[in-house]
């Protein structure tokens, strides 16, 4: 980390890296404290244990929909007000959840927390501002990203082990309990605040708001649809409807950015060869990284009786998922440094290639708790190159000005990936389970199915990555860049943004 210090005004610090590094492992602890509490605030509420997949349905749009526009606004109006503005919204929401005693609050706070989910996206841009007048600008924003990165996983380390003993130490109280993360959060705010310096923003921007009407509305409807597709099973005909019709709204979405002079999404900018590919494997990488981890707690806890599974117990599951958390670690602080020894392409084919790898080794090894963990430390190692690379290289291959939405669209695609796994995964296990007290083999085969798609959407984002050219993302290139890829068309009375 040591490397990331530079004396001279604008460049990438070890302080700026320190104080965001506090702040993103504040998320991780938001992201693994609350997951052995789940029993118990089940029974808190007074729900039943589905009841709570509403709670992640929620917070999962709502990080969908708030992204893309909070990302665009750090663009315009500097990356470190919308920070703190996402970090006082998630602040707000923790200390809601602490006082929150029923349904609907407890639904409506945990969704507000979502505003979590753009901080990363807000850094990464932040990082790659203060370092793009450098020659060593991008390489040093993969190294930051990765420290980011190990970060977030060591938050949530500390938040899923710290979490459920605090509350047996608080002799069960859940408003005290869920009292650590809206602290943690609020000195966060401080932390950004008096710890971060301002990014540069480009004037003359100005946010589209029709454009991102329309996106909103057809991202809700898409979500919605994969939501309801998870909860109500595939024999629900009108869901397959509102998925349709969200798809279709993205077409008068399309047709209105590409006439509008500072648009919502630059399409133009996506469809370059160095961007469109990282946009496709950030939602891909959804599907295995946030859509199979339900399926592999309930494999790795089913009993064997029924002729597969491993029969663990919470704490045993907890291991595994530890080990994968450390292979995150360790495959954040490495892909910079394949980077810098071969090119910020081959890395990324590199850290999809171990996650197919990963999952595929599931197919024949998936009788022991070793074989398991050793799969998951694989495919973990993969997918923490690729949580800290895609910010980073989005960035990378951004114009000036647009760095935070570049970012952040990869989170945003991460996520219905995500939703569309879990929504596709949840089908196939209930099917599957259907066949169970007739055949085992049936729920053997759906678990399988879950297993082969995962590695064979890792092997498609290896493929994808070939059309990246040979030297994206790398410092000679962002140092060359000196204008935005397509400036925005001028219009009258108003200055040229670019």
């Amino acid at each position: 980390m040591a490397q990331l210090l530079r004396g001279r005004s604008g460049a990438i610090t070890l302080g700026l890296v320190g104080y965001l590094f506090f702040v993103e492992f504040v998320s991780g602890v938001l992201q693994g404290y609350y997951i052995p509490l789940i029993p118990d605030l089940v029974e808190y509420l007074g729900i039943r244990d589905p009841d709570f997949n509403w709670f992640e349905a929620a917070q999962l749009l709502l990080s969908a929909l708030v992204v893309p526009i909070l990302a665009k606004l750090g663009d315009m109006i500097g990356h470190k007000k919308v920070l703190l503005l996402s970090t006082v919204l998630t602040a707000g929401a923790s200390w809601w959840l602490v006082f929150a005693a029923d349904f609907w609050s407890f639904l409506f706070a945990w969704a507000l927390q979502g505003f979590y989910v753009v901080w990363l996206p807000l850094e990464v841009a932040l990082i790659f501002d203060r370092g793009r007048s450098e020659k060593r600008g991008a390489s040093q924003t993969r190294r930051a990203a990765g420290f980011l990165v190990v970060a977030l996983e060591a938050g949530a380390i500390a938040g899923a082990l710290g979490g459920g003993r605090f509350f047996e130490a608080v002799g069960g109280n859940v408003p005290l309990a869920l009292s650590v993360p809206a602290a943690a959060t609020t000195v966060a705010f401080f932390a950004i605040l008096f710890g971060v310096p301002e990014s540069t923003p480009v004037p003359g921007r100005r946010l589209d708001t029709v454009g991102f009407v329309l996106l909103t509305i057809a991202l809700l409807t898409i979500t919605s649809g994969l939501t309801f597709l998870r909860i109500n099973g595939p024999e629900a005909w009108w869901v397959y409807l509102l998925m349709a019709v969200g798809v279709f709204l993205l077409l008068p979405f399309g047709r209105w950015v590409l006439r509008h002079p500072d648009p919502a999404i630059d399409l133009r900018v996506l469809r370059q060869p160095s961007m469109w590919p990282i946009q496709l494997v950030a939602g891909l990488l959804g599907i295995s990284i946030l859509g199979a981890q339900a399926p592999l707690s309930l494999y790795a806890g089913t009993d064997p009786v029924v002729g597969y599974g491993l029969g663990l117990s919470s704490s045993a599951i907890s291991n595994i998922i530890g080990a994968y958390l450390i292979a995150m670690i360790v495959g954040a602080l490495l892909f910079p440094v394949l980077s810098n020894r071969t090119t910020p392409r081959i890395a990324l084919i590199v850290g999809t290639t171990f996650i197919a790898v990963g999952y595929l080794m599931f197919l024949p090894f998936n009788a022991t708790p070793l074989q398991v963990t050793l799969n998951m430390v694989v495919a973990g190692i993969g997918s923490g190159a690729l949580v800290a690379a895609l910010p980073a290289a989005a960035s990378a291959a951004a114009p000036l000005g647009q760095t935070g939405i570049a970012a952040g669209l990869t989170n945003t695609t991460k996520t219905i990936g995500g939703s569309f796994a879990s929504a596709v995964f949840a089908v196939v296990l209930i099917y599957a389970g259907g066949q169970a007290a007739l055949e085992t083999v049936g729920t053997y085969a759906g678990y399988l199915t879950v297993f082969a798609i995962c590695g064979g959407t890792a092997l498609v984002s290896a493929i994808l990555l070939l059309a990246v050219p040979k030297l994206a993302f790398s410092d000679e290139v962002v140092a060359g860049e000196a204008a935005p890829v397509t400036p925005p068309a001028p219009r009258a009375a108003t200055a040229d943004p670019e």
